[in-house]
């Protein structure tokens, strides 16, 4: 079982990557009102048939052919929903697909957030060539990173860079500590 909600995002973000896309959307969400966390992953990748979307579910298949199990959605879903929550899917051939997982924020077994400025500085600068967004919305205000901004500031820079890696897991780290509550 992964320990964090962010080891769940980068497996999704992985299958992502996996899928082809060329941007991939991350949109999490605290009330703390309404006592919600709703985490959504949108990507323009390769996308499903309507029988692939089912067979997801079987923590026994994979696209993935250097693993022999595909058990990253089938637990993301579990925690969701044993966290008083729900989650689901929609792909579509050739548009792409977008998970979304929302769970009780104050749910005793949901899992914490964990390291999510490290999950995002890995994607990014994994694949540079690959468009990330990401926005947090709380009370405590909104956050908002596109990774495309980033690449057009630098020029010739890459992001792989060691000075643009620390400057990019301190700005991650600081601004999400800013508007993150609960998570």
């Amino acid at each position: 079982m992964m320990e964090e909600l962010s080891l769940h995002i980068m497996d999704v973000l992985q299958n992502s990557l996996a899928a082809g896309a060329r941007k991939v959307e991350l949109e999490i969400e605290e009330d703390m009102d309404g006592d919600r966390l709703r985490i959504k992953v949108r990507d323009n990748g390769k996308g499903m048939t309507p029988e692939e979307l089912k067979r997801v579910w079987d923590p026994f298949y994979t696209t993935k052919r250097d693993i022999g199990v595909g058990l990253g959605i089938p637990m993301f879903k579990w925690v969701a929903e044993h966290c008083d929550g729900s989650f689901r899917m929609e792909s579509h051939p050739g548009e792409g697909t977008m998970l979304e997982a929302e769970m009780r924020l104050g749910h005793i077994d949901r899992p914490p957030m964990g390291d999510l400025a490290g999950t995002v500085l890995a994607m990014v600068v994994s694949s540079p060539q690959v468009r990330f967004v990401l926005r947090y919305k709380s009370r405590k205000g909104d956050f908002f990173f596109d990774s495309q901004e980033v690449r057009e500031i630098l020029g010739d820079v890459p992001l792989s860079n060691a000075e643009v890696i620390k400057f990019l897991k301190e700005y991650l780290s600081e601004n999400l500590a800013k508007v993150m509550e609960a998570a």
